[in-house]
């Protein structure tokens, strides 16, 4: 009798589980509270506009090419993404633009040109990254960090040899001082903390293995957005038999004794199977794998389960605050991707994780799809992402945050680019913390679960396992090996290889 698996949400490491155990013989089934796919990937469209709603930079897309291959089929057959020739542009608020440009030593010039600051100091430093990369992504991204087996290998054993390369000991800004002179150049590397919501000031220097997976390996742009992912996977996963429950979302976990036994769910609304009523998923589950947000799963689902308080109770990421607009004009002066730094990096992190509140001169960073994929915007246009890192919600006045924070916005755009940009914006939309929370079950909004603030932060994030109930898994941001759309991937191929040699024969 062919086994059974229930998927709890359909973000990117839902859909990645999804196929991954439907290619391995389960009649797998997901459900999702939304009437879409994708979680946070997913896109908007007003007035002729599109948007993408969530993550915008692609890197690691070979993890998603894999899902394809696996299922015998041509990745490129269902989407398309090139490598940009400028990855970031950044702007200073002392009038320095530095151009990211795709090959390291380009962009180490680059910096030199803008800077003073030796080219050679900055490949040095990826090529420490490269390295940090190297000792730590075996154990740290592609294995559970909670089994032994993970540890008990060659490579683990090289790894335990050199744990001082790892530079745990110091944080990302006194590390990144320690490489560059100019603080234009430190403050262009700390911002990577914010890639796992993590403030530079206090998490390990470990993290600087980010910008070796933008800078040495590369970063890309999706034909058709970010959502264009989410397109070609869940027309994967409907091809290799998931089933999708869509405005289905699970109430309850059922336990019977060590096991998940089955989902308790509600329907949105009224279906021609359903009533808009519950019921228990028929004939039960073998497999159930949350990707819900792990504090969610636990006090939503679980409520009857003892909480893991040593993980749930860890401090949270950060969150963000976006602007979705429609603008009526184009701008050449920018790119794709562009950084318009704070005067003070310091006090905009002590705002986010000591004050909990947007900072009033916040870094913002500016998406515009539709400079490479133009059918984003009407001609003339173009559909502007503007996002400021914003703290996790406790309880904030939000309404009065978005209008202060939309105020500072746009008088930053205002001083860089020499022109009033609100008259230009003729279609809008704002997600906050509290809307991402109620859109993607993300405890408190946070966008990666827990924060990297501390040297013991990876080994605190939830196992991809339960160690109460024998076949409950979680993948996800909040679950090892944390958020963004490559590790989410890596999260359910983690999950996917747990259940094989766990329960197959």
């Amino acid at each position: 009798m062919q086994q059974t698996a229930a998927i709890i949400g359909s973000g990117m490491a839902g859909l990645a589980a999804a196929i991954r155990l439907a290619l391995q013989g389960y009649a797998v089934t997901v459900f999702e509270a939304n009437s879409y796919p994708g979680g946070k990937v997913t896109e908007l469209h007003a007035k002729g506009y599109r948007f993408d709603a969530g993550p915008s930079l692609f890197t690691l897309p070979q993890l998603v090419d894999e899902l394809f291959e696996l299922a015998g089929k041509d990745p490129r057959q269902y989407f398309q993404y090139k490598q940009l020739p400028v990855i970031t542009k950044y702007f200073y608020p002392d009038g320095t633009i530095i151009n990211a440009y795709k090959e390291p030593i380009d962009f180490a010039q680059e910096i030199q040109r803008q800077t003073g600051e030796p080219t050679e100091s900055v490949l040095r430093f990826l090529a420490k990254s490269k390295e940090l990369y190297d000792l730590t992504a075996h154990i740290f991204l592609f294995a559970s960090l909670h089994q032994w087996s993970t540890y008990l290998n060659l490579k683990a054993l090289k790894t335990s040899l050199k744990l001082h390369k790892l530079d745990a000991f110091r944080s990302v800004d006194r590390a990144n001082r320690g490489w560059f002179k100019d603080a234009r150049v430190v403050q262009l590397f700390n911002r990577y903390a914010t890639y796992n919501g993590s403030d530079p000031y206090q998490a390990p220097a470990t993290l600087n293995i980010i910008p070796h997976l933008e800078h040495n390996i590369g970063a890309y742009l999706a034909e058709g957005g970010m959502h264009s992912v989410t397109k070609a996977l869940y027309q994967l996963a409907q091809e290799v038999g998931v089933k999708f429950e869509f405005d289905c979302a699970v109430d309850k976990i059922v336990v019977e004794g060590k096991r998940a036994a089955s989902c308790e769910v509600m329907y949105k609304v009224q279906s021609t199977k359903y009533d808009g009523g519950k019921k228990v998923v028929l004939g039960g589950c073998d497999i159930i794998v949350s990707n819900m947000d792990v504090v969610n799963t636990y006090r939503k689902l679980l409520p009857d389960l003892k909480e893991p308080t040593r993980i749930t109770h860890q401090p949270r990421s950060s969150s963000a605050m976006i602007f979705y607009w429609g603008v009526k004009r184009q701008f050449p002066k920018l790119d794709v991707h562009n950084i318009l730094f704070t005067k003070d990096y310091p006090a905009e992190f002590k705002a986010l994780f000591t004050e909990g509140t947007v900072y009033n001169d916040p870094t913002t960073y500016l998406y515009i799809s539709s400079k490479e994929n133009p059918t984003d915007a009407p001609e003339g246009c173009e559909n502007w992402f503007v996002m400021v890192n914003a703290p996790n919600n406790t309880g904030q006045d939000w309404e009065a945050l978005r209008q202060t924070t939309r105020k500072n916005i746009l008088a930053k755009l205002k001083a860089k680019l020499g022109e009033d940009i609100e008259p230009l914006i003729e279609t809008e939309d704002v997600l906050d913390p509290v809307l991402i929370e109620q859109r993607t079950s993300s405890y408190q909004g946070s966008l990666y679960g827990s924060s990297s603030n501390n040297m013991f932060a990876a080994f605190l994030r939830h196992a991809n396992y339960s160690s109460q109930l024998g076949n409950l898994y979680f993948c996800g941001g909040s679950a090892h090996p944390g958020g963004g759309i490559p590790l989410c991937l890596l999260s359910g191929r983690i999950v996917a290889d747990l259940v094989k040699r766990r329960h197959q024969p």
